[in-house]
C-alpha cells in the first residue's frame, strides 16, 4: 500500500482518496463503470429489439450472471492465493476484448442473439474472478481505519456511473444505435487498466495458517467460515434473497419502458438513471459514516424499503411518478448492499477476505440470474407489473425475518469486531 504524502489532505468524507493507489483505482473504475452501465442498458435494449421477448431478456441475464454463482468460490480462492493486482489487470483486459467483440458484431450488422448469449457468458466467467479480487483489493489500498470510508466511496463511484451511464446509453441508442455504446465501454477499460499499471502495491504475505493448503480445502475453508459466522451468514443470505426477489426488476425495465410507460429507449435510460440518482444519494449518505455502529438496522430498514418501493413502482403507469419512485428504489437498494458489504468486510479476516467476498458475490450476483430467469418466465405469463410486485413482497418478508434475528446477530457481531481483525473498525464506531 502506498500512502499519500503528509502534505496531501482530504476532507474527512474523502479521506480514502488520500491514498495514491486508491485514487488511481477510483478514477479508473469511475470511467470504466460508466461504460459498463452503458453496455448493460444497450444490451438489454438490443435483445428486446431483436426478440421482443421478456423471457429472452431473462435468459440473457441468466447466461451473463450464472458463471458468477458457479465459479465465484474458485475466484475467491484465487484472490487469496495470487496477486489481486495482477488478477485485475488480466480480467479487465479480457473484459475490454469482449466489449470490442460485441461492438464489432453490432456495428457491422452481423449481431445475433446467440452472439449476445456467448459474450455475456464469457464476461460472466471473467467477472467470477474479477469481482472477488476487486472487492478484496480495496482493503489492500487503504489503511484499515479507512475501510468503511473506502467502501462508501466505492458505492458513490459505482452509482455515479450508474447515474451517467444509462442516461448516455439512452441518448446514444436512440440516435446512433447500440453498437457505439459497446464501443465506448470497450475504450473505457483503458482508464482502469492504465490506473492499475501505475500502482505500486506491496506484496501480500501468505497466510501462516495455510501452508500447503490444497485449492479445494481453501475453497471449503471460505464456505466454512461464512457458515459458522452467524452475522456474516445472515447478511449474505439476506443479500441473496434481495438479489433473487428484487434485482430482476432491472431485467424487465425494457418491458416497462415499452409496453407500460410507453417511453422507448430514451425513457429506459431515464428510468435506470433515476434509480442511479437515488443510489448515488445513498452512497453520499454513507460517506458521512466513520464506523459500523447501527448498520445492521440500516440493512433491515433499507431491505424493507426496497421491497415496498418495488411494489409501488409496479402499479404505476405515469412516467413521472415512476421516475420518482425509482429514485427511492435505487436509494434503498444501495443502502442495503453497501451496508452489508461494509459489515462483511469489517468482520472478515484478511487471510479469508477474498473467499468471504466470493461467497458474498456468489449470493449477490449468483442469485440474480435465477431471479432473472424466473422473472422473465413469470412476466410472459402474468405480466411484468405483477412479477415485480411479487418480488417486492418477497423482499419485505425477508427483511422482516432478518429484523427479528437482529438483536442476537448484533451481540455476536460486536464480539467479532472487537476481538478479531475488524477491531480497528469497531473502535472507530464508538
Amino acid at each position: 500500500m502506498t500512502d499519500a504524502p503528509k502534505s496531501f489532505r482530504m476532507p474527512a468524507a474523502l479521506r480514502s482518496l488520500g491514498h495514491k493507489n486508491y485514487r488511481l483505482f477510483y478514477g479508473g473504475q469511475l470511467i470504466s463503470l460508466t461504460g459498463t452501465w452503458m453496455q448493460i442498458v444497450a444490451q438489454s435494449w438490443l435483445v428486446y429489439r431483436l426478440t421482443g421477448s421478456a423471457a429472452t431478456l431473462g435468459f440473457v441475464a441468466f447466461a451473463g450472471q450464472i458463471p458468477g454463482f458457479l465459479l465465484a468460490p474458485i475466484g475467491g480462492a484465487v484472490a487469496d492465493s495470487f496477486s489481486r493486482h495482477r488478477i485485475l489487470v488480466t480480467t479487465q483486459t479480457l473484459a475490454m476484448l469482449l466489449a470490442f467483440a460485441l461492438a464489432a458484431l453490432t456495428l457491422t450488422g452481423t449481431i445475433a442473439v446467440w452472439h449476445v448469449y456467448l459474450l455475456a457468458g464469457l464476461l460472466g466467467v471473467v467477472n467470477a474472478f474479477d469481482i472477488p479480487s476487486r472487492q478484496a483489493f480495496v482493503a489492500d489500498l487503504v489503511k484499515r481505519e479507512d475501510l468503511v470510508n473506502a467502501i462508501a466511496l466505492n458505492s458513490s463511484m459505482i452509482n455515479g456511473a450508474r447515474l451517467v451511464g444509462p442516461a448516455l446509453a439512452g441518448l446514444l441508442v436512440a440516435t446512433i444505435g447500440e453498437g457505439w455504446c459497446f464501443f465506448v465501454n470497450a475504450v473505457s477499460y483503458v482508464a482502469v487498466i492504465a490506473g492499475l499499471l501505475r500502482m505500486r502495491v506491496a506484496r501480500r504475505e501468505a497466510s501462516a495458517e495455510e501452508p500447503g493448503l490444497s485449492p479445494v480445502r481453501r475453497v471449503v475453508e471460505g464456505f466454512s467460515f461464512v457458515g459458522r459466522t452467524g452475522p456474516i451468514r445472515a447478511l449474505i443470505v439476506l443479500l441473496g434473497l434481495m438479489s433473487l426477489f428484487g434485482l430482476p426488476y432491472t431485467v424487465l425495465m425494457p418491458v416497462f419502458a415499452d409496453r407500460i410507460l410507453h417511453v422507448g429507449a430514451g425513457g429506459l435510460g431515464i428510468l435506470l438513471g433515476a434509480a442511479g440518482v437515488g443510489a448515488l444519494g445513498a452512497a453520499l449518505l454513507l460517506l458521512a459514516r466513520r464506523g459500523v455502529r447501527g448498520m445492521g438496522r440500516w440493512v433491515a430498514l433499507s431491505s424493507a424499503g426496497f421491497g415496498g418501493s418495488l411494489v409501488l413502482f409496479s402499479q404505476l403507469e405515469d412516467f413521472r411518478l415512476a421516475v420518482g419512485v425509482l429514485v427511492f428504489v435505487g436509494f434503498s437498494m444501495i443502502v442495503q448492499i453497501a451496508s452489508s458489504n461494509t459489515l462483511v468486510q469489517a468482520m472478515a479476516p484478511d487471510a479469508l477476505r477474498g473467499r468471504v467476498m466470493a461467497v458474498y458475490s456468489m449470493m449477490f450476483l449468483g442469485m440474480a440470474p435465477v431471479g432473472a430467469l424466473v422473472a422473465g418466465w413469470m412476466a410472459e405469463r402474468m405480466g411484468a407489473a405483477n412479477t415485480v410486485a411479487l418480488g417486492g413482497v418477497g423482499c419485505i418478508l425477508s427483511a422482516l425475518v432478518f429484523s427479528l434475528r437482529l438483536p442476537a446477530l448484533r451481540r455476536e457481531a460486536r464480539k467479532l469486531l472487537v476481538a478479531g481483525e475488524g477491531g480497528t473498525v469497531a473502535e472507530s464506531s464508538r
